[in-house]
């Protein structure tokens, strides 16, 4: 069985890493840096840095601010933010990335995840969702939640994997920051309709969510902030208790 993973997401804005909730209201949460040291050592999984306003600035992800993180670590790194060509994936490849991540400019131009993987190989490729409830139907939304699209979740999940996206990061804006726990049943719902990985993003507050999440979808991965920058959950003791109810992890 492969083991789940636990994924700690920095949102860098102007050099610091911020958090919010329903992804307004943003508060510092700390050096990027310094926290991507400090979940390395800790035995995060890979390690997630969005650059959360690049797409919305209409810039490029901050290739130096990529390289100083980089540098602190030993696991698997995803970039996201601002990639909108095979050349701002490439800066990003020879700045530490292991994996790029691409969202709004994916929507708005779907031939990039073909190009990305066909220059870089699938696994190279995440595709990142933010989705939100509108009207009973699940709808994509860009520019780091801002600007809502026409295109529904499921259906763009699907087309983006036909494409030659790797992975799937779905965040669920409904639960984002509300440590209300995970939307397990969208959540499942992705990950048994599609072949690739799918990382869980959004609502994750204590241990159980995390419990629960693993026992009841089939997701790969569980992405969290808050909790893990403000000291609310240690990864060590996290990676315990899913051990304890047979949730296969990597200590």
């Amino acid at each position: 069985m492969l083991s789940k993973r636990i994924i700690p997401c920095l949102d860098v804005k102007d050099g610091r890493t911020v958090k919010g909730v329903n992804f307004v209201d943003l508060r510092d949460a700390g050096d990027p840096v310094e926290l991507a040291w400090r979940y390395a050592q800790q035995g995060a999984d890979e390690l997630v840095f969005l650059d959360i306003t690049a797409t919305h600035e209409r810039r490029g992800t901050t290739i130096e601010m990529v390289k100083s993180v980089a540098r602190q670590l030993n696991i698997p790194f995803t970039i996201g933010g601002g990639i909108t060509s095979v050349a701002d994936a490439e800066a990003l490849l020879n700045s530490g990335a292991d994996k790029i991540s691409v969202n709004s400019a994916a929507v708005r131009n779907p031939a990039l995840i073909e190009e990305l993987a066909k220059a870089f190989g699938v696994q190279f490729v995440v595709l990142a969702v933010d989705t939100k409830l509108v009207q009973g139907r699940n709808m994509v939304h860009l520019n780091g939640g801002r600007l809502i699209t026409e295109l529904e979740t499921e259906d763009w999940i699907l087309k983006a994997e036909a494409l030659g996206a790797g992975e799937i990061l779905l965040t669920s804006m409904d639960h984002d920051g509300t440590k209300n726990g995970f939307d397990c049943i969208l959540l499942d719902k992705v990950a048994k309709s599609i072949n690739i990985p799918v990382i869980a993003s959004g609502g994750a507050g204590k241990v159980e969510h995390f419990t629960d999440l693993f026992l009841n979808t089939d997701v790969d991965a569980a992405l969290a902030a808050s909790v893990f920058h403000y000291g609310e959950i240690s990864l060590p003791y996290l990676k315990q208790e899913l051990k304890k109810h047979n949730i296969a992890v990597r200590l």
